[in-house]
């Protein structure tokens, strides 16, 4: 039994950063119960574990809805397992699988009541499904469904990655669209971080789920800091009816993390607070990005920040003499305590860095650690997580220019005093 919960403690943790459900643990099931449930012809844990593989194959960690299905199919699973556990006594595949499928169940946070996924579910039609509809090309080729999917996140003072990766340090005061389109409205609002000066973090989103078809009425959620809700402005947590909600909220951490799933346009947002300010990442159909009108086009996650609105290397004269308020020591501490969240010195550390000269609050630090999980977490293409600095916006930023380009950033903001 020591081999069955260590084996499916190895699988999961490969699943959680592979596309999806991979062909070794299809074949790792089947193996399994093979043999032994040909010995004992009774016992149906082959047939069990054949119909979780079904169920679960095409599910993928990083997309919308993920831990509702595959918490639906757990417990399919197990009811399964219970069927058949008289005449599986003594089987040790059987008694594998009922500990690996607790382990799955407290490890996804899955009630052991609730909705089961259907064992017929090639029959199964879901409107309020985007994959049912069609959406996502291919539903057996994890590739070609991650292939159609866009990403944008902003965070700290602020940082931008667009759907394109593009990666901008904007100004952007006040009220500003990140996305803008048929299905989806998101909506930051960004105040100055120190007093006087253009830098600037988001202090409140506003998130429209437009009403589609018979999936879900309009939602509006709405978050500001200190107050991050896990409902929508009219109360309720969810749209649609019924076990097969098409929009619903999932409260990670109380007032400060939440996710929304709008299962309909196969979409994720997750909002976070860290210190003062909000963060933001989206996950969403490109086909659904790009459905807006002429009159839609200033959209930051869409067309990045305005040029007049920018802070990056293209505005700047490199290299820059630095001044006496952020001398060398700062930068030294600046940059050990971000390598403190993040090992890899890409755009999102050199962010972090930048913020924490900008501002001196060690909250972005966390800020910028928070939206690099959220990036691993949804986005669809391992190969772009990482960004670094002379592959993005700010070309003139190789290395040997690092320390020029902090205080050549800082210095352009404070220009504006």
């Amino acid at each position: 039994m020591g081999m069955g919960r260590s084996a499916f403690y190895f699988l999961w943790a490969e699943r959680r950063f592979s596309f999806p459900l991979p062909v070794t643990f299809v074949i790792f099931c089947l193996w399994l119960t093979a043999g032994n449930c040909q010995q004992q012809a009774q016992c149906r844990i082959q047939k069990c574990t054949t119909d979780f593989v079904s169920l679960t194959f095409h599910l993928n960690s990083a997309s919308d809805g993920f831990d509702w299905e595959f918490c639906k199919a757990l417990r399919a699973y197990s009811a399964c397992t219970q069927r058949t556990a008289k005449a599986c006594r003594g089987n040790l595949v059987f008694h594998s699988a009922v500990l690996g499928i607790n382990d799955l169940m407290v490890q996804r946070n899955c009630s052991k009541d609730g909705p089961t996924s259907s064992t017929n579910p090639e029959i199964v039609y879901d409107p309020c499904n985007y994959h049912n509809r069609g959406g996502g090309r291919d539903h057996r080729l994890g590739d070609q469904i991650q292939s159609t999917y866009l990403f944008c996140g902003l965070f700290g003072d602020p940082h931008l990655r667009t759907f394109k990766d593009q990666f901008q340090t904007c100004k952007v005061e006040g009220a500003w669209p990140l996305i803008d389109n048929n299905y989806l409205s998101v909506q930051v609002t960004n105040v100055p971080v120190v007093p006087g000066s253009s830098a600037t973090a988001t202090n409140k989103v506003t998130i429209i789920f437009k009403a589609f078809q018979e999936c879900t009425d309009q939602k509006v959620y709405q978050a500001v800091t200190d107050d991050l809700p896990a409902a929508f402005v009219d109360g309720t947590t969810y749209g649609g009816e019924g076990d097969m909600k098409s929009l619903y909220i999932v409260e990670k951490v109380g007032w400060k993390h939440v996710e929304m799933y709008a299962r309909y346009i196969g979409t994720t947002v997750v909002v976070r607070q860290v210190g003062r300010y909000l963060t933001l990442a989206v996950r969403i159909p490109e086909e659904l990005a790009m459905a807006y009108e002429e009159s839609q086009d200033l959209q930051l996650c869409v067309n990045g920040c305005p040029t007049g609105e920018r802070i990056d290397g293209e505005h700047l004269p490199l290299p820059m003499v630095a001044t006496q308020q952020f001398h060398v020591n700062t930068l030294e501490s600046a940059t050990a305590k971000c390598h403190e969240k993040m090992e890899v010195k890409d755009i999102y550390f050199h962010s972090c860095v930048f913020d924490l000269l900008t501002t001196g609050d060690a909250n972005f630090t966390a800020a910028a650690y928070s939206a690099l999980e959220d990036l691993k977490a949804l986005h669809p293409k391992r190969e772009r997580w990482y960004i670094f600095p002379n592959d993005a916006s700010c070309s003139p930023c190789n290395n040997q220019w690092l320390p020029a380009f902090y205080l050549g950033l800082i210095s352009f903001i404070l220009s504006f005093l």
